[in-house]
């Protein structure tokens, strides 16, 4: 999406925003012995109650695919992304859990913004931790060089670098997106590149800028349920997302939360 108008920007400033909220609201309540199913619940709950609507539930990308059946994406350990809620799995002391949700906002003829985080379940092993930090740098690197006139390139080759450089892999099958009017958009925005390669960035786009990195290799895999990407080594994967908007000065954040 091309943000052209100042309506354009207050509303999906204000769905970024409340989203964030949202996030914080459910990081707060996770706990040992919590149902991911009840995770997605709240999600869904909260997602009303702000006057949005839950853009993951029911979503598939192609008629031949099965629908998302949650509002919420809950993946635990070497699930990377999409991971979806039951009621019969519930997160335990030392896992580390990914949380990627989107709202469109208003409900009806709003805009979309999309994020995610990893978090500690209680207490996690040193390497989960460094793991999560290192990818929520990579996150905020290649944030702070956004500006018109980079290429994708750019800001791919920043948080492969920083990922890499703190020893661990990044995922590549698995991509960052614009978004806004719809849930995913061009340009597909990769965690790696080479500098100066690439679509340029130009003002008024909104991207979701999403690193995934794991343990061990970068190679994943989907699993039988058609939605969850996993890590093929069984390795632990971490994954930060938040949408932003490119202004003449940088970068906007729209959906900051820490």
């Amino acid at each position: 999406m091309i943000a052209k108008t100042s309506e354009e920007i207050v509303t999906i400033w204000e769905c970024g925003k409340r989203l964030a909220k949202i996030v914080a609201e459910l990081t707060a309540v996770l706990r040992p012995g919590m149902a991911t199913m009840e995770l997605d619940q709240l999600a869904e709950r909260l997602i009303r109650e702000a006057d949005g609507l839950p853009v993951f539930k029911g979503y598939r990308s192609h008629r031949s695919e099965p629908s998302f059946p949650a509002s919420l994406c809950v993946s635990i350990n070497d699930e990377v992304v999409h991971g979806i809620p039951r009621r019969d799995r519930t997160l335990s002391e030392g896992d580390i859990v990914g949380l990627d949700i989107g709202m469109r906002w208003p409900a009806q003829n709003g805009l979309i913004t999309d994020m995610a985080v990893t978090v500690p379940v209680g207490a996690v092993a040193p390497l989960a931790t460094r793991l999560l930090d290192v990818t929520r740098s990579a996150l905020e690197r290649g944030m702070s060089i956004l500006k018109p006139g980079i290429r994708l390139g750019d800001l791919g080759h920043a948080i492969q670098e920083t990922i890499e450089s703190g020893g661990f892999s990044v995922v590549r099958d698995l991509v960052g997106h614009g978004v806004g009017r719809r849930l995913h958009e061009q340009p597909y925005v990769p965690n790696y590149g080479l500098p100066g390669e690439g679509e340029a960035v130009r003002e008024g786009m909104v991207l979701a800028i999403e690193p995934m990195a794991t343990v061990g290799s970068s190679l994943v895999g989907l699993a039988d349920d058609g939605w969850t990407w996993r890590t093929r080594d069984g390795s632990l994967a971490a994954h930060f997302e938040h949408t932003v908007l490119v202004t003449k000065d940088g970068a906007e954040v729209l959906t900051k939360v820490w």
